[in-house]
């Protein structure tokens, strides 16, 4: 029998492929942390449907802190949700994993659409990032303005161009007619405007009423999901934890910070931030090893939501790792006698 053949180094498994070999980042957090997002899927997904939006939250985030516990490495949550509106949050400065090298920032979003699992309507997902410590960016401001695209757009886009210039520019980095662009827009009255100027261009438009992490990850990902840019202003939280996909994606993404009035604005500036200053993904999110994953929660277009059969649960997950660009997308079937028996030490 022959020697088999070494494998090229781009296809040589990412966990084994090493610049700086006995960094404790070496190995793939992100295969660890689809766990924790797999458990706070399942928890938010028994109160799909039921109104209960505090309830759905709270499963979430009591499953997702759990889970973060038994991580190896020493995390410090920077950007957490709750504090704008009252809800069930990991709170920003809490500790959490085993306390084991290495040191780094967490960002989560137990639910990314509350109100979808809520209604129990499509695109929720649960979601979790990592990056090196001191590396994400901590605003109390709420709101910014986004535009992100996939890698073959990477370095077309510029927040301050018009609406219409932008789309251009990434249609002719894609090959295509704008007419064959698709922006997905958050269904909100702020954007009536920027909607008129999608429109006015004749790109398509694909409208959503909440989901603001799991549409900036779609944007990235056009030949998965056939969005192609996301256009508009949402959350602040939302964006870091965007920016960390995009930048283990490889695509591109731009932000400012959006104060809606005197006071936030006051606040922007007491921070240190310019208020015109448009932040590039890796000012989001810095450093070199960045980890996100994702679970849907309901059916979406990026991720199908949990499926309960029997004793069988079944979710769908994608996780990534800036270090090597690997993207996986993961389905999985989980046995809750077993999962039931392992939280009551039997």
């Amino acid at each position: 029998m022959g020697r088999a053949m070494p494998l090229p180094d781009e296809l040589q498994p990412d966990n084994l492929v090493i610049t700086d070999p006995g960094t404790p980042t070496d190995r793939n957090l992100a295969m660890e942390l689809v766990r924790v997002t797999e458990g706070a899927a399942m928890s938010a997904a028994r109160w799909m449907g039921r109104d209960d939006k505090e309830a759905a939250d709270l499963a979430a985030v009591e499953s997702m802190r759990r889970s973060l516990s038994y991580v190896d490495m020493s995390g410090v949550v920077k950007i957490g949700e709750g504090e704008k509106d009252k809800a069930p949050m990991l709170y920003i400065g809490e500790q959490v994993g085993n306390g084991n090298p290495p040191q780094m920032d967490v960002a989560v979003d137990p639910i990314d659409g509350t109100r979808l699992v809520a209604r129990g309507l499509p695109g929720g997902i649960a979601t979790v990032a990592l990056a090196d410590r001191d590396s994400l960016l901590q605003t109390h401001c709420f709101y910014m303005d986004k535009l992100v695209v996939g890698p073959r757009a990477r370095g077309t886009i510029d927040l301050s161009l018009s609406v219409a210039e932008n789309l251009h520019r990434v249609a002719e980095a894609e090959r295509r007619h704008v007419e064959d662009l698709t922006v997905v827009v958050l269904d909100r009255p702020r954007h009536e405007g920027l909607l008129a100027e999608i429109r006015a261009v004749g790109a398509r438009v694909m409208l959503i009423t909440d989901g603001d992490v799991a549409a900036g990850v779609m944007a990235a990902l056009p030949e998965r999901t056939g969005i192609d840019v996301l256009m508009g202003t949402g959350g602040a939280t939302e964006a870091v934890l965007t920016a960390c996909a995009v930048r283990c994606i490889d695509g591109d993404m731009q932000c400012r910070l959006a104060p809606r009035n005197e006071a936030e604005l006051a606040l922007v500036r007491a921070e240190g931030f310019d208020p015109g200053h448009v932040f590039q993904a890796q000012e989001l999110a810095g450093g070199h090893n960045l980890f996100f994953a994702a679970t849907g929660i309901t059916d979406g277009e990026m991720l199908g939501g949990v499926r309960f059969a029997g004793q069988q649960v079944e979710t769908h997950s994608v996780v990534m790792r800036s270090f090597s660009g690997t993207i996986r997308w993961i389905d999985a079937v989980h046995d809750l006698t077993k999962l039931r028996a392992r939280a009551s030490g039997a």
